[in-house]
């Protein structure tokens, strides 16, 4: 596909929250950085986070996505947000996961070109955590989260796993994902990731996104890369 639309992704991580589009797979996609809340505390990290369902009002704006988004980078990461195809700027259609895979790898390409040598953080929610779950070994995450992944609506038992840290959260009162099928799950991995059952709590976290928030600060500040001015 030949994109009608002129892409502007800068060569630098922008200092500044910036909106932009790089040229994708399937023409251009629709980017948001962000840096790290505290200069002084940035890590040597970049976290690029995945939304849900396309199909479904998944977009990069999604509140899930933006409390994940905000907890990393008040852990010192500097974040990017994007649509999958066909969401918002971004061009083309949904492509059922497969597509939405290379949306993911063209992001953390430019993120490597921009960032090279940092630690590369993926996380996604519902729909998005499948992408970044069956992409996370391929393009070498350092460290993962997944909310709400969809367990049993897409095919988890052929994914390779990842061998970095692994943080999933689930609700218990889920009403999109069963939660139940999620636990099974992983109590049947090889590789077993660190698990935040949420009591009283909906697929899209109502009343709970401070919980959320605080559920991943608390579990992946042991896992930060190194500090910026040591890098």
């Amino acid at each position: 596909m030949t994109s009608t639309i002129r892409a502007d992704a800068p060569a630098a991580f922008p200092s500044e929250p910036a909106t932009f589009l790089l040229q994708g797979p399937a023409g251009v996609l629709e980017v948001a950085s962000e840096p790290a809340d505290s200069a002084s505390d940035a890590r040597e990290g970049v976290a690029v986070i995945c939304h849900p369902h396309p199909l479904h009002g998944g977009t990069m704006h999604n509140k899930v996505v933006t409390i994940t988004e905000r907890a990393l980078r008040e852990l010192g990461l500097d974040t990017v947000r994007f649509n999958f195809r066909g969401i918002g700027n971004s061009e083309g259609t949904f492509d059922d996961g497969k597509g939405e895979s290379e949306d993911l790898a063209c992001v953390v390409d430019w993120v490597r070109r921009v960032r090279p040598g940092a630690d590369l953080w993926l996380a996604g929610f519902s729909f998005g955590s499948y992408v970044a779950l069956r992409n996370a070994r391929r393009l070498d995450a350092g460290a993962l989260i997944t909310i709400a992944p969809p367990v049993g609506r897409w095919r988890f038992e052929t994914i390779e796993l990842p061998e970095c840290p692994w943080l999933v959260v689930q609700g218990e009162e889920d009403e999109v994902v069963d939660a139940n099928a999620v636990f099974d799950w992983i109590e049947q991995l090889d590789v077993s990731p660190q698990l935040v059952r949420m009591p009283q709590t909906s697929h899209f976290f109502h009343r709970r996104l401070m919980d959320l928030r605080g559920a991943i600060k608390n579990a992946m500040r042991d896992h930060l890369p190194k500090p910026r001015a040591q890098a």
